[in-house]
């Protein structure tokens, strides 16, 4: 997978692949496992081979939030952990059994100091991160609770009829009854 996904990135074959393949650990987790939690060390890239990974924010009262979910061919990281000493800012589990690539990020980092191809991945990454970022704080600022289950439906239906709806909720930032109410104002949804 992540083979796939990071020659998507660089637009081709990419110089010194045996670096990454052997950096690579594969992870499977059970649906409710943590692979990682807020303010760990964790400075690596995960890429999703199976299953679905639920990027948590945690209140100080217990009451979780999902930022995004990550499913088959999506990448993600806690942008925070990446710097040296730096710790996640948020937490990442299994929606549901799944398979996850982990990568440090300093093999990425060492590969872009020689390799313009490799540069490129990491641009077109944070580039994908920022456009993902902005357009969900865009919904978040902008939209309804029920606007933003509508375009959440249109943009990610596949996804939506495999998450609980507890999950749904919390990701369009609604309770789970809510959200129900929303989906009884919309027969075809």
């Amino acid at each position: 997978m992540a083979k796939t996904v990071l020659e998507q990135l660089g637009s081709g074959a990419l110089p010194d692949w045996h670096r990454v393949e052997s950096a690579i650990r594969v992870k499977r987790l059970r649906t409710g496992d943590r692979l990682f939690r807020a303010d760990d060390q964790h400075p690596y890239v995960y890429f999703v081979h199976q299953g679905i990974i639920k990027l948590v924010y945690e209140t100080a009262d217990g009451k979780e939030w999902i930022k995004a979910f990550a499913e088959e061919g999506r990448f993600f990281a806690s942008l925070t952990a990446l710097e040296p000493g730096g710790r996640t800012s948020f937490s990442a589990c299994a929606a549901c059994d799944a398979a996850v690539e982990q990568l440090p990020y300093q093999v990425l980092l060492a590969l872009a100091e020689t390799h313009p191809t490799w540069q490129k991945v990491l641009r077109r990454s944070f580039e994908i991160y920022g456009f993902r970022k902005e357009t969900r704080e865009k919904e978040l600022l902008l939209l309804s609770a029920e606007e933003r289950y509508r375009r959440f439906i249109e943009e990610r239906g596949a996804l939506s009829a495999r998450l609980a709806d507890k999950d749904i909720a919390s990701y369009i930032r609604v309770t789970p009854v809510a959200l129900s109410r929303i989906k009884k104002r919309q027969p075809s949804v």
